[in-house]
């Protein structure tokens, strides 16, 4: 697996790997405003995840997600450290939730 020290780091990486698409998260489903893509949590496979905590900010705390979709499309999500229960569905929260 790949290992990077930044955020930005991770974004770069992930796009010369072929992650192309920018993700956004919704209630349940993750979007890319650009193509009109949506996909729900059972259509997409979450490939790689990169954790990142800020030194003194937690503003600065974020994963990033690098997503497949069942078709084969392939991009980035980045987000805080996970989805709260007001934000997003059952199924998001399951679907992007980070385990050790």
């Amino acid at each position: 697996m790949h290992t990077y020290d930044t955020v930005s780091e991770a974004v770069n990486g992930l796009r010369q790997r072929g992650y192309a698409i920018d993700f956004n998260r919704d209630f349940d489903c993750v979007t890319c405003s650009k193509t009109a893509l949506s996909l729900q949590p059972h259509e997409f496979e979450i490939t790689e995840i990169h954790r990142f905590e800020g030194n003194s900010d937690p503003a600065d705390e974020a994963v990033v997600y690098a997503i497949e979709s069942k078709h084969g499309e392939k991009g980035i999500l980045v987000d805080g450290f996970g989805p709260s229960s007001e934000t997003a569905s059952e199924a998001m929260i399951e679907k992007l939730a980070v385990r050790y």
